[in-house]
């Protein structure tokens, strides 16, 4: 609509936009005819503003509001409308390249959380660790904020400055840390050999398009080191990329469904395995904040009988959002259906149950999990041998 917007003619635009209404409704008929008084009220609120709000408004920026409140209206922290500007770097995101601050977070007990701060980035030298709450982000309160919103400020061009509100369990009150946006290049796949047990451990911390060609040079490294077992790490990993997550469940489930996605018109697609599993002892290490992604390579490890889980329940993120861009360059992340794992579980807003329970306290000094992990393993290998 704000492509006919022309400054200082009110009447014309008024006109295009009841316009482009009227052809809604011609549309969308039955669905809106009963609501044809809100849409009168919509186009006197624009009336109202543009004639008598204090300082002038940009048509764009009325636009982008209604667009928001409308998704907003779904009541869905998933479903997002994002300007050009968070729509390119959700796209860097994707990429696993971007200007920003070398931290991953996540939503943890409704609070903006530092899940990891990586080696060598600002974040890091800054002193940011993980379990650090984020309260606000360039004096906005982060308090509610979605995910892609968060993670949109903390973004953007590289030498840019950025300042983050900073709250942790056991200091007196939250400090500011000034930090300056670097390029970051975050590996999303982290392997070594834990030494003398034969067992490769591998950490996934998200799923981006980089991820399944870092599993499989990790995977080739560890396996030339003596690898005979793996312990994969999925704690944590907020999720990701769909397909990224259908590929490297490849190397650890037998060929076969992955997930199924089931759509409200009833139809469905079946992501499957193309059978590339190692075929050795595997242990998955799971908690609270292991989401989305995450799960659905936990879902397939377990329904499949292909590891053991091990730690506590995963978050229970069990939909899927598609990424629709507009013409503006901007785009809608939109809630379009939902998953369920090989054995047709749906685990939205209930989680994964791992096979054996392990609570681990925030300040304990021995990773109980890991070490569990680590049992489990070499019990299966000396039945093995």
């Amino acid at each position: 609509m704000y492509y006919y917007y022309r400054p200082g003619r009110w009447g014309r635009w008024l006109a295009v936009l009841g316009l482009v209404v009227f052809l809604v409704i011609v549309v969308f008929g039955g669905m809106l005819a009963s609501n044809y008084k809100h849409l009168g009220t919509l186009l006197e609120v624009i009336h109202l503003v543009r004639t008598r709000y204090l300082e002038p408004v940009n048509a764009t920026t009325l636009v982008d509001g209604a667009i928001r409140g409308l998704v907003k209206s779904l009541n869905d922290p998933y479903s997002v409308y994002l300007d050009p500007g968070e729509y390119a770097r959700l796209q860097e995101q994707i990429r696993g390249s971007f200007g920003g601050l070398g931290i991953l977070v996540g939503i943890k007990e409704d609070q903006l959380t530092v899940m990891r701060a990586y080696e060598g980035t600002p974040a890091y030298r800054k002193g940011i660790r993980q379990g650090d709450v984020i309260v606000r982000i360039d004096g906005r309160d982060a308090r509610g904020m979605d995910l892609d919103t968060a993670v949109s400020l903390m973004r953007g061009p590289v030498g840019t400055e950025v300042k983050l509100t900073i709250t942790r369990k056991g200091a007196p009150q939250p400090w500011d840390v000034n930090l300056v946006r670097e390029e970051i290049s975050v590996p999303t796949v982290e392997g070594r050999m834990i030494p003398g047990k034969g067992i490769g451990y591998i950490s996934l911390t998200q799923f981006t398009e980089k991820t399944p060609d870092e599993l499989e040079s990790t995977i080739t490294r560890l396996k030339k080191e003596g690898m005979r077992a793996v312990l994969l790490d999925l704690r944590n990993n907020p999720g990701g990329e769909l397909r990224s997550a259908v590929k490297v469940a490849g190397y650890f489930i037998p060929r076969g469904p992955v997930v199924y996605i089931q759509y409200r018109s009833g139809r469905e697609e079946t992501y499957s395995s193309e059978g590339k599993n190692l075929n050795l002892p595997l242990v998955v290490l799971i908690n609270r904040a292991s989401a989305s992604a995450a799960e659905i390579l936990a879902g397939a490890v377990k329904d499949t009988g292909s590891g053991i889980l091990v730690g506590e329940k995963t978050f229970g993120k069990g939909i899927v959002q598609t990424v629709y861009e507009l013409d503006n360059s901007a785009a809608l992340k939109l809630t379009t259906a939902r998953y369920l794992t090989p054995a047709r579980h749906d685990i939205n807003k209930k989680g994964i149950v791992p096979d054996v329970v392990v609570e681990q306290e925030p300040q304990a000094q021995v990773d109980l999990q890991l070490e569990r992990a680590i049992q489990i393993l070499e019990s299966r290998m000396a039945r093995a041998a």
